[in-house]
């Protein structure tokens, strides 16, 4: 694979992300959700993706039978995924998220099929099978769900003298996620004093909060969990450096 066909991909990528966030007014997404099929800037927005795939296509060396089919093929199939996100409920993530996935492997497909897709997928295949990126999926997957369980358990025999009504649901075991998502990015990037900082600005957050409580329960409650994660996210950082890299 050669650099000119990664920057395509690359370029794909770009003009829809300006296609879609920069070039887009609010007045035509509010038209969208209004009007569905009958909104003019539905087809205006479909058309300006179209537009800008054929100018990647053009710089990138395509034939013009391919140009053209491309474009057309990126405006009609944005058409209708807009379309039917306008059916929706906007304000949910899961189908911004959703839309933004179909719209990319449309460009991923048209890519694939540009630079005859055997070679990439083998080579994708190729990488994702490799013992260290398995090893990186486990990881990251081990301090998600499966560790925000095993600390809740572990918690268990305090969490009922803790009564913490001014939370939100299920938001600890979200933040709890995120921080060790980031603790273990920094391990394993031999960044081991950034975690010292996260640690440090998680207590300065939570500082204020608890010292206006003025319940020592749940301040070691907090306390205990934080470090448990952190500890825990530490050690298996380590480890996978240890195991997949030697160190």
């Amino acid at each position: 694979m050669t650099a000119a066909t990664v920057a395509t991909l690359l370029g794909l990528v770009l003009v829809h992300l300006a296609g879609d966030f920069l070039l887009q007014p609010r007045r035509w997404v509010e038209s969208r959700q209004d009007r569905k099929a009958r909104s003019a800037a539905l087809y205006l927005h479909a058309g300006l993706h179209g537009v800008l795939v054929l100018l990647v296509l053009l710089l990138a060396g395509a034939s013009i039978a391919f140009t053209l089919a491309g474009a057309l093929l990126v405006a009609v199939s944005h058409w209708l995924i807009d379309l039917g996100k306008s059916h929706l409920d906007p304000g949910k993530l899961h189908w911004f998220l959703l839309d933004q996935a179909l719209h990319l492997l449309v460009l991923l497909g048209l890519w694939l099929v540009w630079v005859d897709g055997a070679a990439p997928l083998t080579m994708a295949l190729a990488w994702l099978t490799r013992p260290e990126t398995l090893g990186l999926a486990v990881s990251y997957l081990l301090v998600t769900r499966p560790m925000s369980l095993a600390i809740a358990l572990a918690l268990r025999p305090w969490s009922q003298d803790v009564i913490d009504p001014g939370t939100l649901v299920a938001a600890g075991a979200r933040i709890g996620m995120l921080e060790r998502l980031l603790v273990l990015t920094l391990v394993l990037q031999d960044e081991l004093a950034a975690v010292g900082f996260l640690l440090t600005a998680k207590s300065v957050l939570r500082y204020g909060d608890l010292r206006e409580r003025k319940d020592r329960k749940l301040t070691e409650y907090v306390l205990l969990g934080t470090l448990l994660s952190i500890a825990t996210t530490l050690i298996l950082g380590l480890l996978v450096r240890s195991l997949l890299w030697g160190g």
